[in-house]
């Protein structure tokens, strides 16, 4: 590493306007490139350990935003090979780490935005792929400077990986062949990186680190190549950014990357303290729905040792105060209005409350236009322009009058967007989303949708408030069918199965005539034919018959299908009903052998039809006669017609 990167640390360095706080490094990237991955790295090098974050990470995938940070010595420890001697100014850094997958860009959007740098993790094997692009123009939108991160060198064929060992001793030691296969897939990357309008350049070749954009080769698998990202990135962070990292001083402001309900806490927001200091008890303005709102801090909770926010569990320790920079979650009340991705403030006197609500005031007219908007009458949730037709014909009448949509719950707002955005992208509207288990409200609210294929709750990473709840959930025969999980997209492919199959059940049915139950009796002296088929008299004691319909002995005993039905007029029908006295023609049994005069017989209901029986309203006779015909088939099989 290079003088001109990495400086010694002196007093004489020292900022005169505060102290120097450790810079915030967002790491960005592609879905399964590695991200978390690298993170993990990260937490396992010095002598406070933590378990994998992937492994706890559901399908090894990122699905919260979350914050680490790496103490200075656990960083000059790492470096010392690179570093020659000499020692980080910084006093650590902030990671935070963004989801990959396309749903969650509002989240990579705000974990962009409040970083002094990024790590763009790209796989040296896949090259750019959608999310790494988005990444560029994020970073590209917001100035951040940033490192890309080349990983998965271990996957090229015939590389040897060594932990801890950097790249430059790494790449030397490979064979020739093995070499130029990496020559070539990092010269296609840079090639991919050229046509989005970015210099591209091996960090250890690069002569200008403001004009080229340094690419460090490792894997974050192996733990190869590590050494050099942590050194290229604080070097840059103290060489180019010493400025932003000594602007310390003043009234304190930090970056709400998340609002979640916290078992034990309720609602709470996960902050990054960019500027200044906290206590307990301090009064805060941040952005709500309706514009600034004040709150006052009621604990301050940072994650134990180099555990993450997202994954500290019960592992929190309890702070009087917090100074930037640093991730730190705050409990207060009147939390759940929060905007997530604004600025939160000091506002202790009033001259912080005056120049905050106005910051915020500007901030919120910015991010007005992008926010999702849940309408205070019904409870829906729009995209802006959606919102604007919503009311378009006057103000709404509130959720007994707009049926239409799914409900959404999850665990974080992040988690809202996420299952919001990929709805939208399907055209289907949400009817109302809300942070926290699922209660007794969600389900009425999806239970009265007016089209069957929304009566559905759609939660990410939540389950039931209570076990009454959970019960109605479970059940197979429920008015509403509850779909969840910790992974976006398997929650919409299984939203979209179960709409298929409803669907196609709901097309069978119209398709279907319903079999209403019956019961008849095979009159005396009314046998018209024998066999083939047999022709009866028969009476309707209860319910109907109709041509088509499978006749049953109140044994169970099956005794055929009805073929055909005749007044006493001789005239065709289709159907009878109770009280009426018919000639039946029944296909299958024989007179005398399978049925005699004075037998009763019930018209068999499908098991498929009890549900819908028990919707359309049966008559008291019809509904004896079901109960009758489902004891009689449960005998056999406890489950029938469930």
């Amino acid at each position: 590493m290079t003088d001109d990167v990495v400086g010694e640390s002196s007093d004489e360095d020292a900022p005169q306007r505060g102290h120097n706080r450790q810079p915030i490094v967002s790491v960005l990237g592609h879905v399964d490139h590695g991200k978390t991955s690298l993170l993990d790295m990260v937490r396992s090098i010095g002598s406070q350990r933590q378990a994998s974050v992937m492994d706890r990470e559901a399908g090894g995938i990122t699905q919260h935003i979350g914050a680490t940070e790496v103490p200075a010595d656990v960083l000059n420890e790492t470096c010392a090979a690179m570093l020659g001697g000499k020692q980080f100014k910084s006093p650590g850094l902030l990671f935070i780490d963004t989801p990959g997958h396309h749903s969650f860009a509002s989240l990579r959007n705000r974990g962009g935005s409040v970083a002094d740098i990024a790590v763009l993790v790209v796989d040296i094997m896949e090259g750019l792929q959608p999310q790494t692009i988005e990444s560029l123009n994020i970073l590209k939108e917001t100035r951040t400077p940033f490192v890309i991160a080349g990983n998965k060198v271990d996957r090229l064929h015939g590389w040897r990986c060594e932990k801890g060992r950097s790249f430059i001793e790494s790449f030397s030691s490979q064979r020739e062949d093995v070499q130029a296969l990496f020559e070539e897939r990092y010269w296609k990357t840079v090639g991919q990186f050229s046509e989005h309008g970015f210099n591209l350049e091996r960090y250890d070749q690069i002569r200008d680190f403001r004009q080229n954009v340094a690419l460090v080769p490792m894997s974050a698998k192996e733990g190869e190549g590590l050494q050099d990202l942590l050194a290229v990135t604080v070097g840059l962070a103290e060489r180019f950014l010493e400025d932003r990292l000594t602007d310390t001083l003043g009234s304190a402001q930090g970056t709400v990357l998340e609002m979640r309900d916290e078992v034990g806490m309720g609602k709470t927001v996960d902050v990054i303290l960019f500027r200044g200091s906290l206590r307990v008890g301090d009064t805060i303005m941040l952005a709500g729905q309706d514009g600034p709102f004040t709150t006052h801090i009621k604990g301050l909770k940072r994650p134990q040792g180099m555990a993450e926010m997202r994954d500290a569990g019960k592992r929190w320790v309890n702070f009087d105060s917090v100074e930037a920079a640093c991730g730190v979650k705050i409990v207060a009340p009147k939390l759940e209005a929060t905007i997530a991705g604004t600025t939160l403030h000091l506002a202790n006197t009033s001259e912080e409350r005056e120049l905050a609500e106005e910051a915020i005031r500007e901030e919120w007219r910015a991010v007005f236009n992008t926010m999702p908007v849940m309408c205070s009458s019904c409870n829906s949730i729009f995209a802006r322009q959606d919102f604007q037709e919503h009311t378009a014909s006057g103000p709404c009448k509130g959720a007994e009058e707009n049926r239409s949509g799914v409900v959404i719950k999850a665990d974080t707002v992040g988690g809202l967007e996420a299952l919001a955005f990929e709805l939208h992208q399907r055209n289907i509207p949400v009817r109302q989303a809300t942070v926290g288990p699922v209660n007794k409200k969600d389900i009425l609210m999806a239970k009265s949708a007016t089209d069957p294929l929304q009566k559905v709750i759609l939660g990410f990473s939540t389950k039931a408030s209570t076990s009454d709840v959970a019960s109605q959930l479970e059940e197979d025969d429920g008015d509403v069918k509850f779909l969840s999980g910790p992974i976006i997209y398997h929650i919409m492919d299984a939203f979209e199965e179960w709409q298929e199959a409803t669907k196609a059940a709901i097309e069978e049915e119209q398709r279907e005539t319903i079999v209403y139950p019956g019961k008849v009796l095979y009159l005396k002296d009314h046998t018209f034919r024998a066999k083939g088929p047999a022709i009866v008299g028969m009476r309707v004691l209860g319910g109907r018959i109709h041509v088509g319909q499978r006749l049953m002995k109140l044994d169970g005993t099956p005794v055929g299908q009805v073929k055909s039905l005749r007044t006493r007029a001789s005239e065709d029908v289709k159907e009878a009903t109770q009280g009426d006295e018919i000639a039946v023609a029944v296909q299958g049994p024989t007179v005398g052998r399978h049925i005699e005069e004075l037998d009763e017989f019930y018209v068999d209901v499908p098991e498929r039809h009890v549900k819908r029986l028990k919707r359309v309203g049966l008559t008291p006779i019809e509904e004896e006669i079901l109960a009758e015909i489902v004891a009689l088939h449960r005998k056999d099989n406890h489950f029938w017609g469930r």
